[in-house]
């Protein structure tokens, strides 16, 4: 396991725990205006995605080497809503919204304050070495099932094992 810390936090809600992670504007992050350049938002989740992961205790490095699993982004929805502005500090939230064999469902929003700028839904899949669906192990999968739904307890034991 990694001793890589975790940037985000996990907070309890009630549709379920979910992972918001700050992120601060930077002047490469953005366009000549000063905007950030569009593609950027999908780096960002990215990001978040990961931390997320760290947080639950999943290394994907591990994960891949002793597995031969690894996390792919299988389809991805972005809505852009307002524009992000260098200097700006961001929060990428992040929840699971559904888990299935080899697959799992996340909405990743990213505010600057309470005000809503990108909305993401991303479908990312597990795959094997060659490519092919991979079935979540049962250790991976209880814990994004910790974090579906009603599960405030799990964001409390999360923030105590930091």
């Amino acid at each position: 396991m990694s001793n890589v810390k975790m940037l985000g936090r996990f907070e309890a809600g009630d549709q379920g725990t979910r992972h918001v992670f700050p992120l601060s504007v930077y002047w490469e992050d953005t366009d000549a205006g000063g905007i950030v350049y569009y593609a950027n938002y999908l780096k960002f989740t990215e990001r978040a995605r990961t931390d997320m992961l760290r947080g639950l205790g999943i290394n994907q490095q591990a994960m891949m080497e002793e597995d031969g699993a690894n996390f792919v982004v299988r389809a991805c929805e972005i809505e852009y809503l307002k524009p992000a502005r260098m200097e700006d500090e961001l929060e990428i939230v992040t929840s699971v919204t559904d888990l299935r064999g080899a697959s799992l469902r996340m909405a990743q929003n990213i505010y600057r304050g309470g005000e809503l700028l990108v909305e993401t839904k991303v479908r990312v899949a597990c795959l094997d070495r060659e490519g092919k669906p991979q079935r979540l192990s049962s250790a991976i999968n209880d814990k994004f099932n910790a974090i579906l739904g009603d599960s405030a307890l799990h964001a409390k034991t999360l923030a105590r094992e930091e």
